[in-house]
């Protein structure tokens, strides 16, 4: 039986409210994306964007029926496995893409130079799927088939996914040419690239764990000279069995040459161990000027 603490809580209506209108314009972005760039010069996306495309091409109607009838079904039968509410946030985003580029259907190709709507065209498509994704959603079929064959094939939910987008994008090729299958090749990776810009923000925050037999002064510094918090964590050398005290702290990518500075002056034979984190919520952490 669950506890009411690990019961499943509904969004605020604020929340729900920001996460509806923000996959709005986030499916928006995917239909301008679509239909003003990438279909006008017969370029396409990967997953099931990609086979609607291609469909909506071979059979002249409209992209719109396609990008709803495919992603359909794998929103049904993958319903117990990505939870009501991403189904929900899914299936929303779906019919406003869907919606979005039957809307914008008679509306002329912004330019016909297959190069800049492949690189236009992936970058608003990109910005605009990462928000769906950032916000609890999804317009894409594909992860889903991804969870559902996980455990049936040897591969990960991120290899079935690239399996599954080559064959797409090879399909372009006896389509609409090799030209164009080369071309979605690169709107299909600016795509890729600006949803991880968009989910991670261009503000990418530091996780920092530095080891020093002068940890206080270290500590000191970073807290006077960049106004950032530390944690101390008490360690063991395995090798030495010495008793370590270890340095926490998160900054942002900016700060990172000037902690480096900052550690060199104190202690320049510290370890100093640096990751990336797309996401800090809670505590006083907040983006702040470099002192």
């Amino acid at each position: 039986m669950q506890t009411k603490s690990a019961a499943h809580k509904k969004l605020s209506k604020v929340k729900l409210i920001r996460r509806a209108l923000f996959i709005l314009i986030g499916a928006s972005l995917v239909s301008v994306g679509l239909e003003i760039f990438l279909v006008p010069n017969n370029i396409i996306d990967g997953g099931i964007t990609g086979i609607s495309i291609i469909l909506s091409h071979v059979s002249g109607f409209n992209l719109g029926i396609f990008l709803f009838l495919l992603n359909l079904p794998f929103l049904l039968v993958g319903y117990k496995q990505i939870g009501k509410t991403f189904a929900l946030s899914t299936f929303f985003g779906v019919i406003v893409m869907s919606v979005g580029t039957a809307f914008l259907k008679p509306v002329p190709g912004l330019t016909y130079d297959p190069l800049l709507a492949a690189v236009f065209g992936g970058i608003i498509l990109g910005i605009g799927v990462g928000m769906v994704i950032r916000y609890g959603g999804s317009l894409d079929g594909t992860e889903i088939i991804a969870i559902l064959f996980n455990k049936k094939i040897p591969l990960s939910v991120g290899e079935t996914v690239m399996v599954f987008n080559i064959f797409i994008l090879g399909s372009a090729g006896f389509v609409f040419g090799w030209n164009n299958a080369m071309y979605s090749l690169i709107a299909y990776y600016i795509a890729f690239k600006m949803i991880d810009v968009t989910i991670g923000g261009f503000n990418e925050s530091k996780s920092v764990w530095i080891i020093s037999d002068q940890p206080e002064e270290i500590g000191e510094a970073i807290l006077a000279r960049l106004g950032r918090g530390v944690t101390y964590l008490n360690g063991e050398g395995a090798y030495t069995g010495d008793d370590k005290k270890v340095i926490f702290c998160v900054i942002t990518r900016l700060e990172e040459a000037k902690l480096r500075s900052i550690i060199e002056e104190i202690d320049e034979n510290a370890f100093l161990a640096v990751g990336s984190i797309n996401d800090v919520k809670g505590g006083n952490f907040k983006k702040k000027s470099i002192h």
